[in-house]
């Protein structure tokens, strides 16, 4: 037999205030995030037969210039009319249009570091200043070597008399807020994340603390 160089521990009766503990893996997200964060339809915040539906290519780069093909990618937005189907959204929660939309989608990454979202472009958003938010779609970023997950925006191209106005866009420089905007392709959009740069004027994506 060989040694393991694993501790374990063994099966013991209790809670967690009495069972025993000892190395945790340092990693919090990735690739923990396969055990019990996927599911069936998690591209997919619209069916394949919703009227406008886009597909967004989000690509996930490491450091070192490296797809995170382990990552996965969350999404939350609102609808095509701005709306929530939520209690928190002060306008009220509504039935989202169109009809089927959920708003949210979890999507694995391949080998080349995308993972695809099959949604629709949201409108944009009041604020409690009287301004608009542009449409955007909020983006988690779930990968290796993060503690937490990492928070961001994608906006869209043809959306830059909005940006202008956009209270998120105008708090970033002219550089980080076209990182933040992206490229329309055939049937949708693509955009790059990159999650780490040595260069504090390198191509990292501004993230966002929730």
């Amino acid at each position: 037999m060989t040694d393991r160089q694993t501790p374990i521990y063994p099966v013991v009766p209790g809670d967690f205030t009495t069972a025993p503990f000892g190395v945790t893996p340092s990693q919090t997200v990735g690739p923990y995030w396969h055990i019990g964060l996927p599911w069936t339809d998690g591209p997919d915040a619209a069916p394949s037969d919703t009227p406008g539906r886009i597909t967004l290519a989000i690509t996930v780069i490491d450091g070192a210039r490296t797809p995170v093909a382990d990552a996965m990618i969350e999404t939350w937005q609102a609808d095509t009319l701005g709306r929530f189907n939520h209690p928190d959204d002060p306008r009220g929660a509504v039935e989202l249009t169109p009809a089927g939309f959920r708003g949210f989608a979890r999507s694995a990454a391949d080998p080349t570091g995308t993972a695809l979202v099959h949604t629709v472009k949201p409108g944009a958003l009041p604020t409690e200043a009287d301004v608009s938010e542009a449409p955007h779609v909020n983006v988690s970023v779930f990968a290796r070597g993060m503690l937490d997950r990492l928070v961001t925006r994608l906006y869209f191209p043809e959306d830059a008399d909005a940006h202008a106005a956009d209270p998120v866009l105008s708090s970033l420089s002219e550089t980080e807020r076209a990182k933040l905007v992206a490229t329309k392709v055939d049937g949708g959009y693509s955009w790059t994340v990159y999650v780490q740069d040595e260069d504090a004027n390198g191509v990292e994506t501004p993230f966002f603390e929730l």
